[in-house]
């Protein structure tokens, strides 16, 4: 089957930095695209950085110029850069990828098991 493992969170001071990975694995014939998404206690999830297999790009407006993502398309890996970041951004960052799997394993949507960012201030 298809996983997603999550890996870089922490506790990091305002302003510090972090870098979040993501690894697909499994029976994966292509993935179409990979993203983050980040809950709060109290608040709704919501889409942080998405990139496209071609490079396309999506950030959310509270991110834009602070937060980078990357892929490593032959890897099936995706990258957050975080920086400067804010007690805000404290939340569970749960990796997704869409994904075209082999025969026999379900195409769609695969989400990681999350990882905790904590920023201090």
């Amino acid at each position: 089957q298809v996983q997603l493992v999550e890996s870089g969170g922490g506790l990091v001071q305002a302003g510090g930095s972090l870098r979040l990975s993501c690894a697909a694995s499994g029976s994966i014939f292509s993935i179409n695209s990979m993203g983050w998404s980040r809950q709060a206690p109290g608040k709704q999830r919501e889409l942080v950085a998405r990139i496209t297999s071609g490079g396309i790009t999506n950030y959310a407006d509270s991110v834009k110029g602070r937060f980078a993502i990357a892929r490593d398309n032959a890897k099936n890996t995706v990258h957050l850069q975080m920086n400067s970041l804010k007690p805000e951004d404290s939340a569970v960052y749960y990796c997704n990828a869409r994904i075209v799997a082999v025969t026999l394993t379900p195409s769609g949507d695969y989400w990681g098991q999350g990882t905790q960012v904590t920023v201090s201030s």
